[in-house]
């Protein structure tokens, strides 16, 4: 079975305010998380809002590379 040709892929989201604060060391760490999403459904990059525990609050999550 070839792994690089699966539908359904594993990806890394990460927040986005925590990595601009991140510059400023003003985060204690960034905030991940991992899901999957569908290659053929959603080809660009995966954004979605989620809780982040450092920001103590819903923020954006972008899709990062492994």
């Amino acid at each position: 079975m070839a792994k690089s040709k699966d539908i359904r892929v594993i990806v890394i989201l990460e927040c986005t305010s925590c990595v601009r604060k991140d510059v400023n060391k003003e985060s204690p760490g960034i905030s991940r998380y991992i899901t999957q999403k569908n290659r053929h459904n959603t080809s660009g990059r995966l954004e979605l809002r989620k809780f982040c525990p450092y920001c103590h609050k819903h923020t954006i999550h972008a899709e990062i590379k492994k």
